[in-house]
C-alpha cells in the first residue's frame, strides 16, 4: 500500500532471539496475538511486558535497545513526523513521544483497530482513509504522550466559503484518483491537522466521508443516465474494486448498483 503511514507485522519469528534495535519512527504497536515483549538497554537487563490481543505499546525512537518477542504478534503503526508536527502546528524539528508500556486510550485503540481492519481487507478505502486515520492518531498521541507538551492549537469556525468551494472543486475534479489528505490540505494552504478540523466544522463530515459521498453521488448519476458497466463506474468513481464499490453503494442506497441501474433505466 503506497501510503505515508507505515505498517509492518512483527511475529515471534521476527525476533525470537535477543537483538539490538534502533527505531527511527514513532511507532504504535497493536497486539494481534497474545505474548510478551522484552526490552532493555542491555541484553541481560531486559524487562518483560505481557500483552493480550488489542493491547497497545508506544515505542520510543532513536534509542539503541535490546528486544525479544515471545509468542507476541503485533502490528507496528509508524506515525510520520509530518503528521505529528501538523498535529501540534509546529515546524521546529521532531515531535517526541514518550515510551508507554501500555497505551490505554479508547480513541487510540479504535483508530489502531480501524487501521488493522483496513489492512486485513486489502486497503479498499485508499490513501485518504489511511491519511485521515494517521492524522487522527497523531493528534491523539500528541495530546497524551508528547515529551514536551505543545500548546494546544485552537481553531475557530470552519473553512471560509472560498476555501470550501475550492477544495470541493478539487475533490470533484479528482474523484477517480486516490486522493490524499495532504493534497486536499495543500489545495487550500493549510496543514493536514488544521484542514481536517476546519473541514469537519464546515461540512459535518471528515474529508474521507465527504469524498465517499461525492463518489456515491457521481456513481448514482452515471447509473441513472447511461448503460455503463458496473466495473467501469467503480473505476470512474475512484474505487479500487467492483466489490468494494458495490458494498458501499448498497450500504448508502439500499440496493446493489446493478439493481439500481436496472430500475432507473427501464
Amino acid at each position: 500500500m503506497n501510503a505515508r503511514i507505515a505498517l509492518d507485522i512483527f511475529t515471534p519469528e521476527s525476533a525470537s532471539e535477543p537483538r539490538v534495535c534502533v527505531q527511527h519512527q514513532q511507532v504504535l504497536a497493536l497486539a494481534l496475538r497474545r505474548g510478551s515483549f522484552h526490552v532493555g538497554a542491555r541484553r541481560f537487563e531486559m524487562k518483560k511486558s505481557a500483552y493480550e490481543v488489542g493491547d497497545m505499546r508506544l515505542l520510543s525512537r532513536h534509542l539503541e535497545k535490546w528486544i525479544r518477542i515471545e509468542g507476541l504478534e503485533f502490528l507496528a503503526i509508524g506515525i510520520s513526523d509530518t503528521a505529528l508536527t501538523a498535529a501540534c502546528e509546529r515546524t521546529d524539528g521532531e515531535v517526541e513521544l514518550r515510551t508507554a508500556e501500555h497505551v490505554i486510550d479508547a480513541r487510540i485503540g479504535g483508530l489502531a483497530a480501524a487501521v488493522n481492519v483496513e489492512r486485513v481487507a486489502g486497503f479498499p478505502n485508499g490513501r485518504l482513509f489511511l491519511d485521515s486515520i494517521e492524522q487522527a492518531l497523531a493528534v491523539a498521541l500528541v495530546q497524551g504522550y508528547t515529551v514536551r507538551d505543545p500548546a494546544a492549537p485552537t481553531y475557530r469556525g470552519g473553512l471560509g466559503a472560498a476555501r470550501l468551494r475550492h477544495v470541493s472543486e478539487f475533490i470533484q475534479a479528482g474523484l477517480e484518483r486516490d486522493l490524499t489528505l495532504v493534497e486536499l490540505a495543500q489545495s487550500v494552504g493549510l496543514s493536514t491537522a488544521h484542514f481536517a478540523v476546519m473541514f469537519r466544522q464546515s461540512t459535518g463530515q471528515t474529508p474521507h466521508q465527504f469524498v465517499l459521498r461525492c463518489r456515491m453521488e457521481r456513481a448514482k448519476e452515471i447509473l441513472r443516465t447511461r448503460k455503463a458497466r458496473i466495473v467501469d463506474v467503480a473505476v470512474e468513481c475512484g474505487f479500487k474494486t467492483q466489490q468494494h464499490f458495490a458494498r458501499v453503494f448498497r450500504q448508502t442506497y439500499g440496493a446493489a448498483p446493478r439493481e439500481y441501474q436496472r430500475d432507473v433505466l427501464v
